[in-house]
């Protein structure tokens, strides 16, 4: 099964193409190209693809997504990272 999973967007690099971001994901930070998404700054929320962020959203949303992924428990490896 494919899933996108959201992140919020700590850092911003790069122009275009290039574009990239220091995306958290609940702790977890991931390095994720921002080029499909050139509207995302800084503190957005994004829903992040095998590596790409593909929209923006908002932190509620996030919110809402992070609640479905614990209760099918696809953020095991999130929850035992976090202190």
């Amino acid at each position: 099964m494919c899933l996108a999973v959201p992140g919020k967007i700590l850092t911003v690099t790069g122009n275009d193409i290039d574009r990239a971001g220091r995306v958290s994901f609940g702790g977890i930070v991931k390095e994720v190209s921002l080029a499909y998404v050139p509207e995302a700054t800084v503190g957005d929320y994004v829903l992040v693809h095998v590596g790409f962020a593909i929209s923006v959203m908002d932190e509620a949303e996030a919110a809402q997504v992070f609640k479905y992924l614990k209760q099918i428990g696809e953020l095991s490896d999130i929850e035992e990272r976090q202190p």
